[in-house]
């Protein structure tokens, strides 16, 4: 091919690619001081909450008693810095209306970003506290887990569980964007999908984890336990009168207390799962189910 051949080619579809028309909804306009969220940062910020949240077993190892202060402090001081700049990030993206060109978009979004860095730091302890019943709940439902220090070590469900359950607390801030992709990030490292919008109660676990799929709407009461390849999902979308679908409506499975739900279980849309039941593995689940009841597949 001639150079003239090959520039042509290349002008042409630089041009194509650049068209409006092609980049409709496909294409974030920066303005001056507007980043986008950082991958990395959040990476950082969900290895300083690990390491926070269980000293010792993430983050630096030396860590003992006479120095947990110390470390914790050093971590908490970092943690709040990055997550402040990743809300006020997140909050710009998600502001579409214009603004002062002049003014970066520190000093709009600064103050509320700390603010809300500040309240989920708050929340640490709390987090943790519903972290330690999880650990639990993995360690007393797994025969051959050895210690819960293996649990926290090792099971994929609680480092599934430290990015959601610090996700959903940002939801319930009123953080936009960050959450997401901080439960994806665990989804990529562990193969389990919880959306930060799904409300979990304590003592919750998942064995293996992989597959695992929880949706938004999802509500989860205390002490249930799943299995790998379980779907917690919706059954239909209702359209509106344009054909699209409805957003913000419920749409995912209510688990009650005590649940047990084994492998490659689907639970489809909004039914309740009663208090206590067992769900066997393999089937296909769009009704309710009575609080202490059982279904399994049958055998042939």
């Amino acid at each position: 091919m001639s150079t003239d051949n090959l520039t042509k080619i290349l002008t042409s579809t630089i041009e194509r690619l650049s068209q409006p028309e092609s980049l409709k909804e496909l294409f974030h306009q920066h303005r001056d001081g507007d980043p986008l969220p950082s991958g990395k940062a959040l990476k950082e910020i969900i290895e300083l909450s690990r390491s926070i949240l269980f000293p010792g077993y993430y983050g630096k190892s030396t860590v003992n008693i006479r120095t947990i202060t110390y470390h914790i402090g050093v971590n908490i001081e970092r943690l709040h810095k990055l997550l402040s700049d990743q809300i006020a990030a997140g909050l710009c993206f998600v502001d579409t209306k214009s603004y002062d060109s002049t003014t970066d978009f520190l000093s709009q979004y600064k103050d509320k970003a700390d603010g809300l860095a500040t309240k989920l730091i708050e929340r640490l302890p709390d987090i943790r506290a519903i972290l330690a019943t999880d650990v639990e709940a993995a360690y007393n439902g797994d025969p051959a887990a050895e210690s819960r220090g293996e649990i926290i070590s090792c099971y994929p469900v609680i480092k599934a569980l430290v990015n959601y359950r610090v996700a959903h607390e940002l939801v319930k801030l009123g953080v936009p964007l960050i959450p997401r992709i901080i439960t994806e990030m665990a989804h990529s490292e562990t193969g389990i999908d919880i959306h930060p919008a799904a409300q979990i109660g304590h003592h919750f676990t998942i064995d293996h984890g992989t597959g695992v799929v929880i949706g938004a709407t999802c509500i989860i009461g205390n002490n249930v336990k799943l299995y790998q390849g379980v779907t917690l999902g919706a059954k239909s979308f209702p359209l509106d009168d344009d054909g699209n679908p409805i957003k913000g409506i419920p749409r995912h499975p209510i688990l009650e207390d005590d649940v047990i739900v084994y492998s490659n279980a689907t639970i489809l849309g909004r039914v309740t799962i009663g208090k206590g039941c067992i769900v066997g593995a393999n089937i296909w689940i769009t009704e309710d189910m009575e609080p202490q009841t059982k279904k399994y597949k049958k055998s042939n």
